[in-house]
């Protein structure tokens, strides 16, 4: 016997990443991994989501394998929930970013007062050094001399002295974390970032010293024993902004989910045994009855028991219309009753609720990664070396072609290399626009499931469509009924369906007092209906395919030409047939002209009659409408447009198109709210609604130009500064970067990035002027 086991998924928290190149370090570790299926390692995050066979592999030894390359690794905390786990991201960013703030305010502060302190010792200096403190000497000496002459007086033995101890204290400080990681690469065979700071700094600091040690060696052989220690306390103060800056613009791609945490009260007003107590939300239980006035956001999730409220469920599902809440309606925690009291009965407390679902899948979306990361981690992982490289050539040609101070000018050219070649920007250009994008979505109701999704839902060029209840409202109504019998057989079986017909079956049995007859052996039968026994009779109640696999005839002149038609058979002789109608949803016409307005083909494929499918589809302007369709055959129309070479998204309802939705480049799952399965689908809309499809496409056509853009200037950077740096305009133009203004570029290219990405925070789905609001809400 051949045992299987099914692969779980972890997410381990990461330390010690700070490029892309130790994203990539990681991110091979772990593909390499026995039993590893998926590693996706996110640098915003420092975190690595990791699916695996836990007969292969554990977490625990997954961790090892992070800590043996070189990085620091841990478990996850036991019992943690999603919010958990991002308040200890948020407390460690805003750790992190106060660290980065304070260390890099004192170290461009002494920067500054070295640079003043290094003035004397440049009186008469070669063109070789630094062009930043090249063009200080020329035009800042002599008023500074003026302004403080006691400083030119002292020995430039002693200024030196003081420039190393102040430069040894900032290294030792504010920039220890370079050098450690650069040593614990050195140490795993590896290079990053961390790599080609220490080694910039690091040079330039040993020259430094060494003339400062030994400063008759440069003047026996006819150099100057000049200092660059204000040049290493600015290159790493203005790197440590940098950082600063950009960890502070990552918190704000957290933004949307800690607005969706905070929808939760904290507190709930409970009735137990005629008290009303108000108790915190960890002591509510499933079955508890909750309190609810005007105004007050629903602390859990719920079935209305009492009263009547519109409820705001803008912040769930992103439309801004209240609806009506009545007993029997179900309730999401979160929103907010708006104009009456009610009392819900509870469903689901912590991590159950609809909210708390969400907030964890953002979580686990926002840690996956797109494909078109695999192109940058490509690069990063060969990057640094070939960056080590070229700065020892650019030392060397320096150091053969200039005719003065070749030494100074290939080390100042080598260091600008090392410098702004920093690979920081390449890590976070993805990252930061998947973070933005599905926190973004989620503010809009739509549920995005990572970077993958996001980037195939940006190239869709085929959209298919269910009918009920995705273009039409999914609340069909009983219209005619050809006999009593028929309606009581056919709710009989129904009541314990979920189909959106089952429920329209029930509520006209309901609404004409028909009794139901109690029935066993109830069985659904996807694509065609359902059977059941009532009084040792076998009863089944479906579509004319379900009345041939039962040897039912049907006389096709009693179909009714529109509407849906339910046949009612017992023991295999037809007892009537019941005809229904479902309306389309207003926004539906609206938002397929967007939807072909953006460029996408546009079809229906349902499993209803082929003359319902059509009135239904020109009444929304669809002419592509395949009728008659069961789940097989939904997968077929899938495959046949996917053969095309085109990219197909599938929208439906989770449950009869769940087939076809895998099968699809991206599957929509149309959802009400607190019904909506969250877990189905590729990206799930909170809102049953066509417009949320076509908002869900536009973000992420947004989102991935945005991600291009930041591969594209990523790369570009480097491209353009690394050959600026080494010198390549020197010969025309007489321009030698400065390594202080590399290391201000570098850390500017990092914090374009993600700024970049923030914003589409700011993004507002375009919808047509010429269609109301109230059309679009549905």
């Amino acid at each position: 016997m051949v045992w299987f086991t099914m692969p779980e998924t972890v997410t381990l928290p990461v330390t010690g990443m700070t490029c892309a190149a130790c994203q990539a370090r990681v991110q091979r570790t772990l593909e390499r991994a026995p039993g590893v299926d998926l590693a996706a390692v996110n640098l915003m995050l420092h975190s690595a989501t990791v699916r695996y066979d836990p007969a292969a592999t554990t977490p625990e030894r997954l961790v090892e394998m992070i800590r043996d390359s070189g990085y620091g690794a841990e478990l996850p905390g036991a019992g943690q929930t999603a919010e958990d786990v991002h308040g200890k991201l948020e407390r460690d960013q805003d750790q992190e970013y106060r660290g980065y703030r304070t260390k890099a305010l004192v170290s461009v502060v002494l920067g500054l007062v070295a640079m003043v302190v290094s003035m004397p010792l440049m009186r008469g200096a070669h063109a070789g050094m630094d062009p930043v403190m090249s063009w200080a000497a020329r035009w800042l000496n002599p008023p500074l001399e003026a302004a403080l002459p006691w400083l030119y007086r002292i020995d430039a033995g002693v200024l030196r002295w003081a420039l190393l101890v102040a430069t040894g204290v900032v290294m030792a400080w504010a920039g220890r974390h370079f050098y450690v990681g650069a040593w614990s690469a050195f140490r795993h065979r590896t290079a990053n970032m961390n790599t080609l700071v220490a080694l910039g700094t690091g040079a330039a600091f040993a020259l430094s010293a060494f003339a400062t040690v030994a400063p008759g060696v440069f003047e026996r052989n006819g150099l100057p024993a000049d200092v660059y220690y204000e040049a290493v306390i600015l290159i790493l103060g203005l790197l440590l902004l940098g950082h600063a800056l950009e960890s502070r613009a990552k918190r704000q791609t957290s933004h949307a989910l800690r607005r969706l945490i905070d929808l939760s009260p904290k507190r709930a007003r409970v009735r137990r045994n005629g008290q009303e107590l108000n108790l915190g939300l960890e002591e509510v239980a499933v079955g508890d009855v909750v309190l609810i006035r005007p105004g007050e956001r629903v602390p859990v999730d719920g079935v209305v028991v009492f009263g009547v409220t519109d409820v705001d469920e803008s912040m769930v599902t992103g439309e801004s219309v209240p609806v009506p809440k009545r007993a029997g309606d179900r309730i999401t925690g979160g929103t907010i009753s708006r104009t009456g009291a009610v009392e819900i009965t509870v469903t689901a407390v912590g991590s159950g609720t609809v909210l708390a679902r969400i907030v964890a899948m953002m979580r686990e979306a926002q840690a996956t990664r797109a494909p078109i990361q695999r192109m940058a981690d490509r690069i990063s992982s060969i990057f640094v070396p070939i960056v080590v490289a070229i700065a020892a050539i650019t030392f060397v040609v320096w150091y053969l072609a200039a005719d003065t101070a070749p030494v100074v000018r290939g080390l100042t050219a080598a260091i600008s290399v090392l410098i702004i070649a920093c690979p920081c920007a390449m890590g976070l250009a993805v990252p930061t626009a998947v973070m933005v994008a599905t926190g973004k979505g989620a503010e809009l109701g739509i549920l995005i499931k990572g970077g993958e999704a996001l980037e195939r839902a940006g190239g869709l060029e085929v959209l298919l469509l269910d009918k009920t209840g995705t273009i039409t409202l999914g609340k069909p109504i009983v219209t005619s009924v050809s006999s009593g019998e028929a309606l009581a057989a056919a709710a009989a079986v129904e009541q314990h369906s979920e189909h959106p017909l089952a429920a329209a079956i029930l509520e006209a049995a309901r609404d004409r007092g028909v009794t139901l007859p109690p029935v066993v052996g109830f069985k659904a039968i996807a694509g065609l209906g359902a059977v059941g026994v009532i009084d040792g009779a076998m009863v089944a109640v479906g579509n004319g395919r379900l009345m041939e696999e039962y040897g039912v005839p049907v006389d096709p002149a009693i179909v009714p030409a529109d509407g849906t038609t339910v046949f009612v058979a017992s023991n295999g002789t037809l007892l009537g047939f019941l005809s229904l109608a479902d309306a389309p949803r207003p926004s539906s016409k609206g938002a397929v002209a967007r939807l072909r307005s953006m460029g996408l083909t546009v079809a229906m494929v349902t499993g209803d009659r082929r003359p319902v499918a059509l009135a239904i589809g020109r009444g929304v302007g669809i002419t592509d409408v395949v009728a008659e369709a069961m789940p097989a055959d939904k997968i077929a129309e899938v495959d046949r447009r996917l053969a095309s070479g085109r990219s197909v998204g599938m929208v439906g309802d989770g449950i009869n198109d769940a087939p076809a939705l895998v099968r699809a480049d991206v599957g929509f799952v149309m959802g009400s709210g607190t019904d909506v399965a969250i877990e189905a689908g590729d990206i799930t809309l909170m809102r049953s609604d066509l417009n949320a499809v076509a908002d869900a496409v536009e973000l992420s056509r947004r989102a991935l130009r945005l991600m291009r853009q930041n591969l594209f200037w990523a790369f570009v950077y480097n491209v353009i500064g690394i050959p600026v740096a080494a010198g390549v305009l020197y010969p025309v133009f007489g321009v030698q970067l400065s390594p202080i203004l590399a290391s201000a570029a570098m850390a500017m290219s990092s914090v374009s990035v993600v700024s970049n990405s923030l914003r589409l925070r700011g993004f507002r789905p375009a919808r047509p002027a010429s269609v109301s609001r109230m059309e679009f809400a549905g």
